[in-house]
This record gives structure tokens, C-alpha cells and sequence, in this order.
């Protein structure tokens, strides 16, 4: 029998060469958050009629 497919992934993941691709999905993950929650309050500026205050917030 060949391996299952986590322990083929593991193999794979796990070499050193691969290491930087997987250090980077946190930090990817992290900046896609700040993205969205970004994305949230700027959002709700434009609900309250308060576009000028994205603007403030970029130039911060």
C-alpha cells in the first residue's frame, strides 16, 4: 500500500525547500485579515455618510 494522503503531504510540506511556503501562510493569513477588517470600517464610514474619514484614516 502507498501512503495516505496526509502522510504524502507531510513528505512534501516538511522538506526543507518547502519551509518558506509554509512559513509565509500565516503571514498571508494575517494580512488578509487586517485587509478585511479594513475593508469592514471603511464600509461602514460610507453607511454613516462619513467617506472623508477613509480618507484621514489611509493618511494616518
Amino acid at each position: 500500500m502507498g501512503l495516505s494522503p496526509l502522510e504524502n503531504f507531510l513528505l512534501i510540506a516538511l522538506k526543507p525547500d518547502n519551509m518558506p511556503i509554509g512559513a509565509m501562510l500565516p503571514i498571508v493569513g494575517f494580512v488578509f485579515w487586517i485587509a478585511i477588517r479594513q475593508m469592514v470600517a471603511n464600509d461602514r464610514h460610507i453607511k454613516n455618510g462619513k467617506k472623508e474619514k477613509i480618507w484621514d484614516e489611509m493618511i494616518k
